[in-house]
């Protein structure tokens, strides 16, 4: 039998192999209990799963906020993940998933936990062009287990979640928060690349903000090919990629190719090796950080601050 910490070991080890665990959970129905779809948010983002406790309303809450409830000693916010996306439970909110990204500790109620399931980032596929509100980011295939069909699951955009629960964090001037223009050589581009939608926007308004041109992508395999098309295109004219793109700016969670697995493979590359490459992500943690070390990459910020991004990519860019 494992240890736990050759479990945590292991499940951290995930990252260095364009691999992750993905819990699984159901959140209910439509109106009639049926269409109890299955949905997934990544373990590395959980930091305890527990039976529903009793939660406290806070008056004036808005909307899909139950309350909080005290969780030893502390006093987290717990959200009607069913309620934000559109279901009905059939048994009632019975656990909650206490969550840990972007600096933040929230927990979502669910109506109940499935498994975890080891999967390829390969294996995911953006949800880009389904006909979804936003709130998902990617879909997953699952594994097929003994006595079940192939499965698909849906992973929540949790950034996009908590940005529309509260709107008036974009309420800010850019402007004056990230400084004076940030200057890289003339003819180059950040090219970024993150699969949340409201990330991205994000993103491109701090970098506008910035003054710094950029190409957007939405996975870790997009970003890659974006390279060797645009190094090709300055080799065909006597250049190198350096005379295109100044830095790479990648998200870690990504369908297809993960931010460890994109930033090793431009790293280890002849042709981009001296590329700089920040990696921008809501999973925090000394666990992550030693790991973006081990990638090589020149930073590690989370998400979302903009001035934290501004002073960063100042440093990286040498201005």
């Amino acid at each position: 039998m494992k240890s736990v910490q050759q479990e945590v070991d292991e499940r951290s080890n995930l990252t260095g192999t364009n691999k992750f665990e993905l819990l699984l959970f159901r959140l209910g129905g439509d109106a009639q209990g049926n269409h109890n779809e299955l949905f997934g948010i990544n373990v590395f983002k959980i930091r305890e799963i527990v039976a529903m406790p009793e939660i406290t309303a806070v008056a004036g809450a808005p909307q899909h906020v139950l309350g909080v409830v005290n969780l030893r000693g502390h006093i987290i916010q717990v959200l009607d993940l069913p309620g934000i996306t559109g279901v009905t439970p059939k048994t009632g909110l019975n656990i909650m998933l206490v969550t840990e990204f972007a600096r933040t500790t929230q927990a979502f109620a669910v109506e109940s936990v499935e498994e975890i399931v080891r999967l390829d980032w390969s294996q995911v596929m953006t949800a880009e062009n389904t006909a979804g509100t936003g709130m998902v980011t990617s879909i997953a295939r699952l594994p097929e287990a003994e006595g079940q069909p192939a499965r698909l699951a849906q992973v929540l955009d949790v950034e996009t979640i908590l940005r529309r629960l509260n709107p008036e964090q974009d309420q800010q001037d850019l402007s004056q928060v990230v400084g004076n223009k940030i200057k890289i050589k003339p003819g180059t581009i950040i090219l970024a690349a993150d699969d949340s939608v409201v990330a991205r926007a994000l993103i491109e308004q701090g970098l506008d903000a910035m003054g710094l041109p950029y190409i957007m992508t939405k996975s870790g395999k997009e970003a890659w090919d974006q390279l060797g098309t645009i190094a090709a295109a300055a080799e065909a004219e006597g250049g190198t990629i350096y005379d295109r793109v100044a830095m790479v700016l990648t998200d870690l969670e990504m369908p297809e190719m993960d931010g460890f697995t994109l930033t090793r493979n431009i790293k280890s590359s002849q042709r981009f090796g001296n590329l700089p490459v920040v990696i921008h992500s809501s999973l925090s943690g000394t666990t992550n950080e030693e790991h973006v070390k081990n990638v090589r990459a020149d930073a590690y910020v989370a998400k979302f601050s903009a001035e934290d991004l501004s002073r960063t990519l100042r440093k990286v860019l040498g201005n």
